[in-house]
């Protein structure tokens, strides 16, 4: 089955984000693929739907952020949209208050993962207000960094406002904050669209080794399960697993539970019907093969 290729353009605002989606669409234009973009304003009225050509199909997510207030409504609108338009590659143009963790988790639904390859996530940085970060409260200090921290690849804008030793400051940090993704200093969001097309977090290939970014991994089962089984393996899974959430049945129930883990904490909610049995995984430097060979003997 071909996927949908997925590109989650996350920053904070006025970093670049919607310049970097034009110039990628730009590029899609010269292509025959079917492409749609997901803007998420967290206002009533969308700022920046002008910045989308009338041949790609635009859907906006207002009133809340992707990652928390309007997550069900993102699930039914990418249901609907793989379903009825089937589109070649996705871009989620985020909120700059959202958190890549949250976001992946908003966008991953267990009934229709298997269907998505996440490319990465492209974080777009403000030169000057990295430079000039600590006057932000602590807590968008914090958004700033946990943005970088787990950005595939990293754009620094706003390079003709710094001098020469100001730029190689910024990019030493950044590089200490991720040293894994590929980072870039520019202006304009100017980069070459084939290194965005390169990028590859998606779970196939990060079961091949340890993935050191932010990644995932959908598994299946194909029959019940043992619940005692299930919680043991839950307690020996390493803290960078951020998120865990599916439909899992258990031996002893007609109908499956639907299954959240967050922080360590599982939570089940029974379902009055049958439903794909579908877990998908986030987290960081995991061995996503190692986790499927303990879930293959669960099963067995």
């Amino acid at each position: 089955m071909k996927k949908t290729e997925v590109y989650i353009l996350s920053g904070f605002l006025g970093s670049g984000k919607t310049t970097l989606l034009k110039r990628l669409l730009e590029d899609e234009r010269k292509s025959a693929r079917k492409v749609t973009v997901l803007m998420n304003e967290l206002g009533k009225v969308s700022i920046d739907s002008n910045a989308v050509e009338e041949d790609v199909s635009l859907k906006e997510l207002l009133g809340g952020c992707i990652c928390c207030s309007i997550q069900d409504k993102l699930e039914a609108q990418l249901q609907g949209l793989l379903m009825e338009e089937k589109p070649d590659v996705i871009y989620i143009e985020t909120t700059g208050a959202a958190h890549p963790v949250e976001v992946l988790d908003a966008i991953l639904s267990p009934l229709f993962a298997d269907q998505l390859n996440i490319k990465g996530i492209i974080t777009t940085v403000d030169g000057t207000r990295w430079k000039d970060r600590k006057s932000l409260s602590p807590q968008l200090q914090q958004l700033v960094l946990e943005q970088v921290r787990h950005a595939d690849f990293i754009i620094i804008n706003k390079m003709n406002d710094l001098k020469d030793s100001e730029q190689a400051a910024i990019s030493y940090e950044i590089q200490a904050v991720n040293q894994t993704a590929k980072c870039l200093l520019t202006n304009y969001s100017q980069v070459s669209i084939e290194q965005l097309r390169s990028l590859s977090v998606s779970f196939e290939k990060a079961s091949q080794r340890i993935d050191i970014n932010l990644s995932t991994f959908v598994y299946q089962f194909k029959t019940a399960i043992n619940h005692t089984r299930f919680e043991e393996f839950l307690k020996e899974l390493p803290d960078t697993i951020y998120r865990i959430k599916g439909y899992v049945k258990f031996d002893y129930a007609v109908q499956p539970f639907l299954f959240q883990f967050s922080y360590g904490m599982p939570l089940y909610i029974k379902e009055e019907m049958n439903l794909p049995l579908n877990l998908v995984f986030i987290g960081e430097n995991i061995d996503w093969n190692r986790i499927r060979k303990q879930l293959e003997n669960i099963g067995k």
